[in-house]
C-alpha cells in the first residue's frame, strides 16, 4: 500500500483540521520510531496516519469501524491490529504486541498532550518545548484533560521506558514533524 490510497481514504472520512494535524502528526512520530529503531518507516507512517480513520465520522465506534474502513484499501492483517490495538482498554479489546503497537499506544495520546501545551507557550510551537515543562502540564489533570495520562503511563510501561524518555523522544520527533506537518495542511 503506498500514502497516497492512504491519504485518500484518511481524507475520505477526516475532514476537520484537528483530526488531520494529528493523523500527520502520528503519521511523523511514527516514522521517527521507525527510523530510529530501524524498521519500516514507510509501513509505521502509513499506520500512524490511519490510527483514528474511523474517529471523526464514527467517535462511538471508534477503533470497531476501522477494520470496514481499512478494508477498501485492501489493508494488511497486520496493519488493521496494529491500528485497532491503539484503543485498547477503552475502546478495543486487542492488544498491543510489538514495538510499534506499543509505541502507537503510547504517543498516541502523548501527541495530543504536546501539541496543546506548545499551543500555550509564546511561539505556538514544540521547537522550543523542553520535557520540564511537558512534565508540568502532564501532572495538571485539568490541563489538556481530554488526554488520558494513564495511557500514557502504561504505554511507557509496555515499551520498559520512564515517562521522560517517552516524553523527551516524542517532543524530538514533533520537532522533526512539526513543518511537514503545516506543509500537508496546506495541501
Amino acid at each position: 500500500m503506498n500514502r497516497e490510497v492512504a491519504v485518500k481514504l484518511l481524507k475520505k472520512y477526516n475532514q476537520e483540521e484537528f483530526h488531520l494535524r494529528h493523523a500527520y502528526t502520528v503519521e511523523q512520530v511514527m516514522k521517527y520510531f521507525a527510523k530510529e529503531k530501524g524498521y519500516d518507516e514507510d509501513f509505521w507512517g502509513i499506520v500512524g496516519l490511519l490510527h483514528d480513520v474511523d474517529y471523526e465520522k464514527y467517535p462511538e465506534e471508534h477503533c470497531k469501524k476501522a477494520p470496514e474502513l481499512l478494508k477498501e484499501i485492501d489493508a494488511s492483517e497486520e496493519m488493521v491490529h496494529a491500528i485497532c490495538s491503539h484503543g485498547y482498554g477503552s475502546c478495543s479489546d486487542i492488544k498491543p504486541e510489538n514495538e510499534m503497537e506499543k509505541i502507537l499506544y503510547a504517543t498516541d495520546e502523548l501527541t495530543g498532550l504536546i501539541w496543546a501545551a506548545a499551543k500555550m507557550r509564546p511561539s505556538q510551537s514544540t521547537k522550543d518545548m523542553e520535557t520540564s515543562s511537558l512534565k508540568k502540564k502532564f501532572k495538571d489533570k485539568k490541563f489538556a484533560a481530554g488526554c488520558s495520562r494513564d495511557v500514557i503511563s502504561k504505554g511507557a510501561e509496555q515499551l520498559g521506558w520512564e515517562l521522560n524518555e517517552l516524553f523527551e523522544k516524542t517532543i524530538l520527533a514533533m520537532r522533526q514533524a512539526e513543518d511537514i506537518v503545516e506543509e500537508e495542511l496546506k495541501m
